[in-house]
């Protein structure tokens, strides 16, 4: 999740609805300028016990942020505690339960993200071997309870746990048990925002069922091959979901400007601390009738802020956001931006990919998300077979998007290699999740502690 740097105070007040719509047009970049940023979050335990470390303890969250600092992160702080850390590879946070994210640069090509991915790795790895603590890629913890789970001193995940029981059954879960994989595009127009956004959308249960690899809760097979997608569902109605709206005519910057006004707020920055503003409306805030802020109106970071507390499977802020996919090892995180990258930075690839989903019914796309955290390829597809069935075609035109871009390693090799974890999977049409109830259910003998050898990083 965002972690925020600077006050509002300062800045130029939002007067009216045309300032939030400018907020994205603002991020239009022409194709020469498009970037990649990849997000990944681990879980975080100690080796001795695998208990998840809490931030003050010795050897702890706290401690783990403190190491980082000597590969050249700056920290910083909120309330005087250390709570992200800033560098040229982007920026270091904390999640709920001090789940660890490297939150990447804007790069302009893929091996430069798994170089980036690498040395963050490399870093973890380094100081864990010091702290004696371990990193986990998995999309769900999978033997915590939420009792066990540790608390960050992050404001506005305070103010979060106390709302998220009011509006679903597992936001807490969303919050302190899982982790995901993101990647964040940019686009050069409006019509080229819909456009992708549409694909995006469309396609994210692809994702999810490619990088399905949650598959157990408090030590036992959950049900489910993607829990953590599953939680979204469940999680709060006003801020998740497929977004309809998207693929109605006239679908624009205002319309998503219009949505996310409609999002109940979490919450207002104010001189280093966060205000609860929990179900209270932007609105209002416009126009200057916020109960948490009586008289005052929002600034830009504040409208930057709320946008990055609605959660539908593809966000808007200045950039669009890619966010199905579940945790997972190192080469899984290569290859999520290689998927979107190859789908939509390339306009044959975009085509392609619309021709394939735009025929979709309202009603089909949400059947295909329902499904999917089950059945994952197993899912059924509009028009006949499953995912297991689409996802070798999407692949090759993800494949053919990242060769026509023609960015080359020193050795000559394109992006398209990146694809190839995704390409086994799709081959043996069996997801990783299911992959590690196998081994649960025969060489592990329902051992949920042998999941720390082969699933950490």
């Amino acid at each position: 999740m965002s972690t925020r740097t600077e006050s509002a105070d300062g800045e130029a007040i939002i007067e009216d609805r045309a300032t939030l719509i400018d907020y994205f047009s603002g991020g239009e970049k022409p194709a020469d300028r498009w970037r990649i940023g990849t997000e990944h979050e681990k879980f975080v335990y100690r080796r001795t016990d695998h208990a998840a470390p809490s931030y003050d303890e010795p050897g702890g969250i706290r401690d783990l942020l403190a190491e980082l600092t000597r590969f050249g992160w700056r920290p910083i702080e909120e309330g005087g505690k250390v709570i992200a850390l800033a560098g040229p590879d982007g920026n270091v946070s904390l999640e709920p339960a001090g789940q660890l994210e490297l939150s990447g640069a804007p790069l302009d090509n893929l091996h430069q993200t798994c170089c980036e991915t690498g040395r963050h790795l490399e870093q973890v790895k380094a100081v864990g071997d010091k702290l004696g603590l371990g990193f986990l890629g998995l999309g769900m913890w999978p033997d915590k309870s939420r009792a066990e789970l540790p608390i960050m001193p992050k404001g506005r995940y305070r103010i979060m746990l106390d709302h998220m029981p009011r509006v679903g059954t597992l936001g807490l879960d969303m919050m302190l048990r899982t982790c995901t994989i993101q990647v964040n595009l940019d686009y050069q127009s409006e019509a080229d925002m819909v456009k992708k956004f549409r694909v995006g959308l469309a396609l994210q249960p692809l994702a999810t069922a490619l990088f399905a690899n949650s598959p157990f809760t408090e030590g036992k097979p959950n049900g489910f091959l993607s829990y953590r997608s599953h939680i979204w569902s469940d999680t709060d109605p006003a801020r998740t979901g497929m977004l309809p709206f998207v693929f109605e005519d006239g679908f624009s910057y205002e319309r998503y400007a219009d949505y996310a006004l409609d999002v109940p707020m979490y919450f207002v920055y104010r001189d280093g601390k966060y205000i609860d503003a929990a179900g209270q409306s932007f609105r209002d805030f416009l126009d200057g009738r916020l109960p948490a802020l009586p008289g005052e109106k929002p600034r830009p970071s504040d409208w930057s802020d709320h946008l990055s507390t609605a959660f539908p499977e593809v966000r808007l802020k200045s950039f669009l956001e890619m966010r199905g996919a579940d945790g997972g090892p190192w080469n899984r995180i290569c290859a999520l931006p290689a998927l979107w990258v190859g789908l939509l930075y390339d306009d044959g690839a975009l085509d392609a990919a619309w021709d394939v989903v735009k025929h979709w019914t309202i009603a089909e796309r949400q059947a295909l998300r329902d499904a999917v955290p089950k059945l994952a390829l197993g899912a059924p597809i509009p028009g006949g077979g499953t995912l297991a069935d689409l996802a070798p075609r999407i692949l090759d035109i993800a494949g053919a998007g990242l060769t026509a871009r023609k960015r080359l390693n020193s050795a000559g090799d394109s992006e398209n290699g990146f694809l190839d974890p995704l390409r086994e999977i799709a081959a043996s049409r069996r997801v990783p999740a299911q992959a590690l109830l196998d081994r649960y259910g025969g060489e592990w003998g329902g051992d949920i502690a042998r999941v720390y050898d082969e699933m950490s990083f």
